[in-house]
């Protein structure tokens, strides 16, 4: 049985990327997971609802062209991150530890112990978030099914499904890094 996070001020949601220009199929190919937008909702709902910690991460692409650099409409979060974060970081790396205004600091500073990571895209910034938050000292609780990432193609020319990278993406996770859970497990508490 997975022990599951206490929903209390020492927990805090964040959002990682959950941005407009990830709608762009065109540049990012096929993805999984097609409730991941549903599930990010409700979990942001739920943790307002709850007047819990949320703090929502924004990429700014340095590449003009993509849809996520600041100049593009996909810049924009996507329309169900509702509501005010207790937080807005800017960053423009992987990792959600590495922007404006710092992260470590601000969940230090709020007495926060506990984050649940959810956004965009699962085995890029919202892994290295939780890397990066479980090397801190946090207690990480990554919803896997509150993420979907996009096919790559492997350095031999294949093929890897969005589906594997997920897959292969939590397992890399739990029990190193982050415990990994399922959206329903925390809302249906």
């Amino acid at each position: 049985m997975i022990q599951l996070p206490s929903l209390d001020n020492h927990t805090a949601l964040i959002v990682v990327d959950a941005q407009q220009g990830f709608d762009q199929v065109e540049w990012w190919g096929p993805r999984n997971n097609v409730d991941c937008d549903q599930n990010i909702a409700a979990l942001v709902n739920e943790w307002h609802r709850l007047s819990r910690p949320v703090v929502f991460v924004q990429h700014n692409s340095s590449n003009p062209l993509s849809p996520l650099h600041p100049s593009n409409p996909g810049h924009a979060l996507k329309s169900y991150m509702s509501g005010t974060p207790d937080l807005l970081v800017q960053k423009t790396v992987n990792s959600s530890f590495h922007g404006t205004p710092d992260l470590d600091s601000w969940l230090r500073e709020n007495a926060i112990s506990t984050i649940v990571i959810c956004g965009i895209t699962t085995n890029h910034c919202c892994e290295t978030t939780a890397r990066i938050g479980g090397n801190l000292g946090y207690t990480v609780y990554f919803v896997v099914d509150a993420t979907h990432t996009f096919d790559r193609t492997d350095l031999e020319g294949g093929m890897i499904s969005a589906a594997e990278l997920s897959r292969v993406t939590a397992i890399n996770l739990h029990d190193e890094f982050a415990t990994v859970v399922l959206s329903h497990e925390l809302l249906n508490r």
